[in-house]
């Protein structure tokens, strides 16, 4: 039996084919959901292809094949360290930002159960965060869930003044996933940092999942004064499937899986030599492009953001207006639902997401959303518009001139309106 969620995108696809019949084959095609997924970049699919085909071997093999290929991760490691400014042992390869962030929460948690039980994290993270801590509730630990202001922002004081002593992990996204709205990183971290020096205490240690600030904003582990760092390789034109979890030297974790000794003892299994060798490659790229790409996305998205918002009645940015990622844009358009809206445009041949989460059991509005005081028809009257390297003005333009029609179409049958 399908879900309620799968039913209702069923029911719209539906509609849609009443609504315009079947989409023709030259529509032009403009994909504005970059923080969903990016397309692997043509360099790293030329990096990766030679432990494909040819340098197969397992890394745990003495033969040449295997030398080889661990050789390969291990140049991999030595260069995302380098980027990330730290040691190549401090350098964990996963499947991806979930497994990054449940093995750095997770983890630590219950590696150190016995010296406090107190957690700290906001409202605002991605399930692969929250669902974690949820799971340490189940196993008796407390967790402290910051509320974020109505751009989504949380301060330092807030962090500071929820510190108890048996406080041992805080986990705050560097930049959120929905709304762009990018955290103080840096000044938390050099808050619990004094904190630490006069508790004179190891912990709590301080992780942040920065899987949508890759290839935007400064990754130095040492700048940010984080001890645990999530990145994830579909977020940066690598490939899917592959991860980093960045653990600060003497940071002591429980692996979550057992049956080898791969990742120093971390993860266990055959490493995935070709997913590594590219993901390596794509930091590397999105970390050489960061300076442009950002200038040039800042000005895209600003341009954007001021045509719907003087060109569509009723329409509200969500987020900080200023301290956000250059490539975000999340509006709520009022009377127009996020579902219907994402399939008018997906006929035109536009690729964006909606601002409702849906999961398999709930049609529950975004969480992120709701914690920003946004209502729930204002949540479910969203959009997310994420700018890539292939987006041009040309594109947005293109989509301006499509999406008043589509809103105005909508409200016209929206019964809130």
């Amino acid at each position: 039996m399908n879900c309620p969620c799968e039913k209702l995108k069923t029911l719209m696809r539906q509609v849609q084919k009443m609504w315009f019949g079947a989409p023709q084959k030259s529509t032009r095609f403009i994909y504005l959901d970059h923080a969903a997924a990016t397309p692997l970049d043509a360099q790293v699919e030329k990096a990766m292809q030679p432990y494909v085909q040819n340098i197969f071997g397992n890394p745990s093999s003495l033969y040449e094949q295997g030398v080889r290929a661990q050789q390969a991760v291990e140049n991999s490691r030595k260069n995302v360290a380098q980027i990330l400014g730290a040691l190549p042992e401090e350098i964990i390869f996963t499947s991806g930002g979930t497994e990054s962030d449940n093995l750095a929460i997770l983890g630590y948690a219950r590696a150190h159960a016995k010296e406090g039980k107190h957690l700290i994290t906001t409202t605002i993270e991605h399930h692969a965060v929250l669902g974690a801590m949820k799971q340490l509730e189940r196993e008796g630990f407390e967790v402290t869930y910051l509320l974020p202001d109505q751009n989504g922002f949380i301060t330092t004081d807030q962090v500071k003044q929820t510190l108890r002593p048996d406080t041992i992990f805080i986990s705050i996204m560097y930049a959120n996933n929905e709304i762009g709205t990018i955290e103080p990183i840096t000044e938390i971290g050099n808050m619990l940092q004094k904190y630490k020096q006069e508790t004179k205490k190891a912990f709590p240690v301080f992780h942040t999942d920065a899987c949508q600030a890759t290839g935007y904003l400064d990754l130095q582990v040492e700048k940010l004064h984080v001890d645990l760092l999530t990145l994830n390789g579909s977020k940066m034109y690598g490939p899917k499937g592959t991860g980093i979890l960045y653990r600060r030297r003497g940071t002591k974790l429980q692996p979550l899986q057992f049956g080898g000794s791969q990742e120093h003892n971390l993860r266990p299994g055959t490493e995935n030599v070709p997913g590594i060798v590219g993901l390596a490659k794509a930091l590397e790229i999105a970390e050489s492009l960061r300076a442009k790409e950002s200038e040039r996305l800042c000005a895209l998205r600003d341009f954007f953001i001021k045509k719907v918002l003087t060109s569509i009645p009723h329409a509200h940015l969500n987020g900080h207006p200023i301290l956000r990622l250059p490539n975000n844009i999340h509006i709520s358009f009022v009377g127009a639902e996020g579902e219907a809206m994402l399939l008018y445009l997906d006929h035109e041949g536009i690729a964006v997401s909606t601002g409702s989460a849906c999961t398999s059991q709930s049609l529950d509005p975004s969480h992120v959303l709701v914690a920003i005081g946004c209502t729930h028809e204002e949540a479910h009257s969203s959009l997310r518009f994420t700018l890539g390297r292939s987006t041009t003005k040309k594109d947005l333009e293109h989509v301006l001139n499509i999406l008043p029609k589509v809103i105005q179409k909508l409200r016209v049958l929206s019964p809130f309106v």
